[in-house]
């Protein structure tokens, strides 16, 4: 079957849709039942956190809207068949960025109902991560030739080089101090 791939990437994407909409249905209501609750007062519009909240809803609406977008399957309106899967949501990069804002303004928007306004600090940690990543892929290789970050698996590479059994034989010889093992200086 040349297309199962297909299918089952657009499975998983209208699988991950779905929860995504769930998820913003949950933590709206969620939030929104947590403030009647303990923080009634939030809920006036003179309020700074009913400001956030209500600015937080914009990242969060727009990536899952995004996210359904790009990750909806097409179909042939006639036949049915499957024209594309979209875009796989479970995909590293940008698509995990966007769900990790989705879900980091959820965790904020019901922690402030639920703990108080300080809960919006948490909010940091997106363009402090944003900022990180802008550090160690651009700013510091264009500044210093390499980051340390690309460093670190060379080194690593570099101590579990690929190796024979007579290799590992001779190495673990070596390590007990085996008189018939000459060490090799590189």
């Amino acid at each position: 079957m040349a297309n199962a791939s297909a299918k089952r990437t657009a499975q998983q994407n209208a699988e991950s849709i779905k929860n995504l909409r769930l998820g913003l249905l949950v933590s709206g209501a969620l939030s929104i039942l947590l403030r009647l609750l303990f923080r009634r007062r939030t809920l006036s519009p003179t309020q700074f956190s009913f400001w956030i909240y209500l600015f937080s809803l914009g990242p969060s609406v727009f990536l899952a809207r995004y996210l359904e977008r790009i990750g909806s399957p097409r179909r042939d309106p006639t036949t049915g068949t499957l024209i594309s899967a979209g875009e796989d949501l479970s995909r590293p990069g940008i698509i995990e960025w966007c769900f990790d804002v989705i879900y980091v303004t959820w965790a904020c928007q019901i922690g402030s109902g639920a703990f108080g306004q300080w809960v919006w600090w948490l909010y940091l940690i997106i363009p402090l991560y944003a900022i990180f990543k802008l550090w160690s892929s651009v700013i510091s290789p264009m500044f210093f030739g390499r980051s340390a970050a690309s460093a670190a698996p060379e080194a690593e590479a570099e101590a579990k080089e690929p190796t024979s059994k007579r290799q590992e034989k001779l190495r673990k010889r070596s390590e007990r101090g085996d008189p018939r093992v000459r060490m090799q200086t590189r």
